[in-house]
């Protein structure tokens, strides 16, 4: 397990594997390699991040990260594999389920919601990037991407 405070200041706990702290997980976050490049999405206010987003009522968490990347990209996934929880001890603590998986489909012209459609980066450019995310820029997501890179198919 990774502990670390993030930006807002918060204690943030990363582990690999699924329901590690029993806690209910209701948001999903999405991170994707696909020729080379990273999946990302540019949020309307927190910039450039990957994909993902709440869980709805009576929806599987598998289901929701598929939905939430097609929103908010136009980018359809397929064989979604779990990679780790991280879990944000706010006022009001939550996990988040975060995923890897395969590009079946990229949409041309796709119907956005809450963001400004779908980014591709290298690994060089998102380093370089100005523009991301507050949580894009914590010591958690260094792992992730790291743990991506290194069990990619």
């Amino acid at each position: 397990m990774l502990t670390f405070t993030d930006l807002l200041g918060e204690r943030v706990e990363l582990t690999f594997g699924e329901n590690r702290h029993g806690m209910p997980t209701r948001d999903v976050l999405v991170v994707l390699q696909y020729n080379g490049q990273w999946l990302l999405t540019e949020h309307a206010s927190r910039g450039i991040e990957f994909p993902g987003g709440k869980v709805e009522e009576g929806e599987s968490l598998e289901t929701a990260a598929i939905r939430e990347v097609i929103e908010e990209t136009g980018v359809t996934l397929t064989n979604l594999s779990y990679v780790a929880e991280y879990v944000v001890h706010a006022a009001e603590p939550f996990c988040k389920a975060i995923y890897t998986g395969e590009v079946r489909h990229i949409e041309a012209h796709p119907q956005l919601h809450e963001t400004k459609g779908v980014v591709w980066m290298t690994s060089q450019q998102l380093d370089a990037c100005e523009n991301l995310s507050f949580y894009m820029k914590d010591d958690g997501m260094t792992v992730i991407r790291k743990w991506v890179e290194e069990h990619e198919s």
